[in-house]
C-alpha cells in the first residue's frame, strides 16, 4: 500500500518519521548537505534539536530558503570556499526509481544547487513518503529544467524535439518562476523515462540548459515511510550508464 492513500496529514507525518531516521545518520564532525522541500524541512528540525543536543557538524544548504531555516535553529553553514567535499547529504525527491534509486527532483526550484551538492558528496540519502518510488521516473510527475532566462523559446523548442511537452514555470501571480541562480525552470513531459542516463546526457547537451532535474547514479540509499512503517534501500545500480 502506498502513502498517496493516506492523508495529507498522514503523508506529512511518513516524511517527518523518514526524515528523523535518516537525520540519525549525522555523527561529529561531519559536512552535511541539507536539502530542500517539505520533507527536507522535517530533516532540518531534527539536525538542529540533534545540534542543540551537542552534535557537532557543519552544513552545506541547497537553498536559499533551507539556509535561512538552518540558520534560524542555530546549525553553523559552511561552504565549498572552506570544503571540498561533503561527506553526507540528505534531501528529498519527487520520484525515486525502485532499484535503481534514480531520481526527479526540482518540483521546489532547488535542482541546480541540489546537484552541485549530491555531486561533491560522499553519499547522498534521499527521505521521502513511499508515494514518491515508482517503477519508472515521470510516471507522475514532470521533468524540471533549468534554463538561462535569455533564448528560452529556442531551448524549449531543443526539448520539444526531444519529445517533451513543455510548460514554463510561473507563480501563482502568473510570472515567470526565477530559481535561486537566477534561471528559469521548464517543466517538461517526457512521459516514463525508459533510459534515464541517456535522457539526462541529451538534456544536458542543448545549449541554454543549465541542468535537469534527473539525478542519475547519485544516490546510494533512500529512507522511504508509508502504511507498513520504514524502509531503508539500497540502490541496486542503475544498468543505464
Amino acid at each position: 500500500m502506498s502513502s498517496a492513500t493516506g492523508g495529507a496529514d498522514q503523508v506529512r507525518e511518513y516524511k517527518r518519521q523518514a526524515a528523523e531516521f535518516a537525520a540519525e545518520m549525522v555523527q561529529d564532525g561531519m559536512v552535511v548537505g541539507l536539502g530542500t522541500g517539505s520533507t527536507a524541512v522535517f530533516l532540518i528540525e531534527a539536525l538542529g534539536r540533534r545540534h542543540r543536543e551537542g552534535l557537532r557538524f557543519l552544513a552545506i544548504p541547497t537553498s536559499v530558503a533551507t539556509e535561512k531555516l538552518a540558520v534560524s535553529l542555530g546549525i553553523p553553514m559552511t561552504s565549498f570556499a572552506e570544503h571540498e567535499r561533503v561527506d553526507l547529504t540528505i534531501d528529498g525527491a519527487d520520484e525515486i526509481e525502485r532499484g535503481t534509486l534514480n531520481l526527479i527532483k526540482g518540483l521546489g526550484g532547488a535542482l541546480l544547487r541540489e546537484k552541485i551538492v549530491a555531486a561533491a558528496s560522499e553519499k547522498l540519502v534521499i527521505v521521502a513518503d513511499d508515494s514518491k518510488l515508482v517503477d519508472h521516473l515521470g510516471e507522475h510527475c514532470l521533468l524540471p529544467v533549468e534554463v538561462t532566462p535569455f533564448g528560452w523559446e529556442s531551448t524549449a523548442r531543443h526539448l520539444g524535439r526531444l519529445g517533451a511537452r513543455i510548460s514554463p514555470r510561473r507563480t501563482p501571480a502568473g510570472q515567470f518562476f526565477v530559481s535561486d541562480g537566477g534561471n528559469l525552470i521548464l517543466d517538461c513531459n517526457f512521459g516514463a523515462i525508459s533510459s534515464p542516463a541517456e535522457t539526462e546526457r541529451a538534456v544536458r547537451s542543448i545549449v541554454g540548459v543549465v541542468d535537469s532535474g534527473l539525478f542519475t547514479g547519485l544516490a546510494s540509499e533512500a529512507v522511504t515511510c508509508g502504511p507498513e512503517g520504514l524502509a531503508h534501500l539500497v540502490s541496486e545500480g542503475s544498468g543505464d550508464v
